[in-house]
């Protein structure tokens, strides 16, 4: 695994949103675990129904020293959320992947980052899932 060891990258796992409570308890796991990897602030947002949104997200890292953030979806692949509705939300040029929005005063950059995709921990992990379905 690549460790980002910049203290001023921060990441965003952005999560869709949904009625059910485990849905937002996952993503909030999901960044704990990413937190212990990264050196720098970590933090959340939903797209719709939990909170915090998009933009409470982006806000999270005043006064954090941040001069990037990423972006990160917990989606699988690309759709019209990744392609469409999170670029604007974020104020981000959707074919660029990149923006900036101003937080204290200051301009910092905004990556996305792609989906989860196809990768061999997702087939893993797939894999793991089936196998538990067998016990």
């Amino acid at each position: 695994m690549v460790r980002l060891m910049a203290e001023d990258v921060g990441i965003l796992v952005l999560g869709h949103g949904s009625s059910k409570p485990y849905n937002k308890e996952m993503v909030e796991k999901c960044a704990e675990l990413i937190g212990r990897s990264h050196d720098g602030p970590v933090k959340i947002a939903f797209l719709n129904m939990d909170e915090p949104n998009i933009a409470a997200g982006l806000e999270s890292f005043a006064g954090t020293g941040v001069k990037t953030i990423v972006a990160l979806p917990i989606f699988l692949a690309h759709g019209v959320h990744t392609l469409e509705d999170i670029p604007t939300e974020l104020s981000v040029d959707p074919t660029l992947r990149r923006g900036s929005c101003k937080l204290n005063g200051s301009e910092v950059e905004i990556r996305c980052a792609e989906p989860l995709g196809v990768d061999d921990s997702i087939a893993a992990l797939a894999y793991q899932r089936a196998s538990e379905a067998l016990r």
